[in-house]
């Protein structure tokens, strides 16, 4: 007979041990299955360069504070030195790498198909985060063009681009920030946005955002209005390696394409423009296509919930996919809230269902 936990939780990326966390306070046996190699959660998998948003006193996790940074904001190995020495800090169980394939629900209890053999559990924790499911827009012509097509969830440094022609797409902040460094070892680099790119003031940060969500949260949960026209709101925070590049005036948007062919794009006014590599920097959907048996995520892997509950389902919850399951739920500060209510309500679950 397989042991049955109360909780498992999928994932063991910075929702995955924020969960742990209030898990491990409690009297609920319970299991993190995570499917990297390695800790650290998808910062694995991001491209060399990549930083936080806000310092480090403003980036931490439930219980423990992240180390400062040598920066101005924590880079991607200092995020995942401080993940793994969390995972260690608490001794959270945690069984890698298992990837989850699939679950049922069998008389009350869920049964995880995985690739390390079936798991058993009372309540189930998805915490997959996006990383796993990039989004590239379906272009015509797309799968005619013969360069190099990479997402930003595989880009890892510019070297690779030297003396290369090179598009990146996507007017958000990983757009600005590849495009910020690509720009310095292609032979040219040009920038296609659908929208123009809104650039945040110099001194607003992660922090500053993180505010304006919790002021917005609570203004909701009160019932009043909430103005966000009194803030200077952007798309693009203003890391320095983006200031670096706006020095440089390499971040002006060439515009929308509308196709591509063999050779390189089709912009908006029918011209042709030829380039060696598209980086699509254009997104991520949400991870949850393992849910497809218990319930039916949408195109972009959302499925209905009251915050982080399952509607549809008893006994599944979502922690850290963004705002539909909590207020800055995707930061590391900002899922710390939704993680402690969403163990709450599984201890009461759990003593009802008994």
């Amino acid at each position: 007979m397989n042991t049955v936990f109360d909780v498992i939780v999928i994932g063991g990326g910075q929702s995955g041990l924020a969960t742990g966390y209030y898990l491990r306070r409690g009297r609920l046996s319970y299991l993190i299955l995570d499917d990297r190699e390695k800790r650290g959660g998808a910062w694995q998998s991001a491209w060399d360069s990549l930083t936080l948003f806000s310092p480090a006193q403003h980036s931490s996790l439930p219980g423990w504070l992240m180390p400062k940074s040598e920066g101005p904001f924590p880079t991607r190995r200092e995020v995942i030195d401080y993940l793994g020495r969390y995972e260690e800090r608490y001794g959270f169980p945690v069984e890698r790498p298992v990837r989850v394939n699939n679950m049922e629900r069998e008389n009350d209890l869920f049964r995880l198909i995985t690739t390390k053999g079936d798991f058993y559990t009372r309540a189930v924790i998805a915490a997959t985060g996006t990383w796993a499911n990039p989004v590239i827009p379906d272009v015509d012509g797309r799968e005619k063009f013969k360069g190099i097509q990479l997402h930003s969830a595989n880009y890892k440094n510019p070297e690779v681009f030297q003396d290369q022609k090179v598009l990146v797409v996507g007017e958000g902040n990983s757009g600005a920030q590849i495009m910020a460094e690509v720009s310095k070892y292609g032979r040219e680099v040009k920038w296609a946005t659908r929208n123009t790119p809104e650039f945040l003031p110099d001194d607003v940060d992660g922090h500053y955002l993180f505010n304006i969500a919790s002021a917005k949260y609570r203004a909701e949960k009160e019932g009043k209005p909430f103005d966000l026209s009194n803030y200077n709101l952007g798309n693009i925070v203003m890391v320095p390696s983006v200031k670096e590049a706006r020095s440089r005036g390499v971040l002006t948007s060439e515009g929308s394409f509308t196709g591509m062919y063999e050779g390189g794009v089709i912009w908006e006014n029918g011209t042709k423009e030829a380039f060696d590599a598209v980086i699509w920097c254009t997104g991520f959907g949400y991870a949850t296509s393992f849910l497809d048996t218990v319930v039916r995520p949408d195109e972009k892997g959302i499925i209905s919930t009251d915050e982080t509950r399952a509607t549809e389902v008893p006994g599944l919850w979502l922690v850290g996919y963004g705002s539909w399951t909590g207020y800055a739920s995707a930061t590391l500060i900002g899922v710390n809230r939704t993680a402690r209510q969403t163990v709450k309500q599984i201890g009461e679950y759990l003593a009802q269902v008994e």
